[in-house]
């Protein structure tokens, strides 16, 4: 009997000494790479002693392979692995994510080589027909510039760009495209209907094309502040020192105060202005109580002056066909 139970025991204790039975490997049905070569744990989870070991190369960024189970199960006789398919449907998906390369950082690359065989510095680059390459999703990429034609003047230009990343092979694309020089121009941030009176929240600074920048271009936004549009301007667009007026500080027919300066006197009236104009223009007043017209120059809103010594244009007690002649010829500035 003791014979017995020592034989147990010593069962027992060998049964404790064994090591549990290994797991068999499992599928992964889906692996997202981010490495540039596939190894066999992307295929297997509990791969065993090989699963640091690199199948192949990886997808390119953006694409993706479909692994089936008849090659599934070929791998695995091949490097040892404890799987074998379940059914003619397993498969595995090993994808690769990718972005677009940066347009800014490919603009930048282009701009320093241009700019170092003479192209200017304040150009825009326009890269018609253009399609950035996928990259690796988390790749800090390497850009230079080889090849590259330039036609100053017309600013036409070719060059190859070559792209590098860990993980994905160098990616050489060639391109064209063309310089287009810029200028900063002050433009009316929203619609502005003819007549308005223009102030600093009108107007922003914005890089236009330079060959919009020719003529009498407003170059300087204080230059119309307080001015009024003869035309009405819309957003973005550049004005012309021509498009602005100085605005109308007297109407025509509106009431203004006449001031007469005289050594020593002041004489203060009340007139219709028989014009309209800016501060400093002179216009023709009709003096209500003599029907006298006079010429006075506008000094701010609704207020003219009259110069000392002055002929009346028509005398006191009217007469219209001094005021017509005058009217005429004042229009004919």
């Amino acid at each position: 009997m003791k014979s017995l139970l020592f034989a147990l025991l010593a069962l027992l204790a060998g049964l404790l000494q064994t090591p549990p039975p290994a797991w068999g490997a499992t599928l992964r049905p889906m692996t997202t790479l981010t490495a540039g070569v596939v190894r066999l744990s992307d295929l297997f989870d509990n791969a065993g002693p090989d699963a640091a070991r690199v199948l192949g190369p990886a997808p390119s960024p953006g694409a993706r392979i479909v692994v089936e189970a008849g090659q599934l199960a070929a791998i695995a006789r091949q490097f040892g692995v404890d799987w074998r398919p379940s059914s003619p449907g397993d498969r595995i998906v090993l994808d690769r994510p990718g972005r677009l390369l940066d347009r800014a950082a490919t603009l930048a690359a282009l701009r320093t080589a241009l700019i170092a065989v003479g192209a200017p510095e304040d150009a825009d680059i326009d890269l018609p027909g253009f399609t950035a390459p996928l990259i690796p999703e988390h790749a800090t990429p390497d850009l230079a510039v080889e090849q590259l034609a330039y036609q100053d003047g017309a600013g036409n230009f070719t060059a190859q760009l070559i792209v590098t990343a860990d993980g994905m092979a160098p990616l050489r694309l060639r391109v064209a495209g063309r310089l287009q020089e810029m200028v900063s121009l002050p433009v009316p941030t929203h619609r502005l209907p003819a007549g308005s009176l223009l102030h600093a929240a009108d107007l922003r600074l914005a890089r236009v094309p330079a060959r919009l920048a020719q003529g009498d271009m407003l170059r300087d936004p204080a230059a119309a502040e307080g001015m009024a549009l003869r035309r009405m301007a819309r957003p973005g667009e550049p004005l012309r020192r021509s498009d602005l007026e100085k605005p109308e500080a007297v109407a025509k027919g509106a009431r203004v105060a006449m001031r007469l300066l005289a050594p020593g006197l002041l004489l203060l009236a009340q007139g219709e202005a028989l014009q309209g104009g800016p501060v400093g223009a002179r216009i023709a007043v009709l003096n209500p109580a003599s029907r006298a017209v006079l010429e006075a120059e506008i000094t701010g809103p609704g207020q003219v002056r009259v110069t000392a010594g002055s002929t009346p244009i028509t005398p006191p007690g009217g007469g219209g066909g001094y005021y017509s002649s005058y009217a005429t010829r004042v229009a004919g500035r």
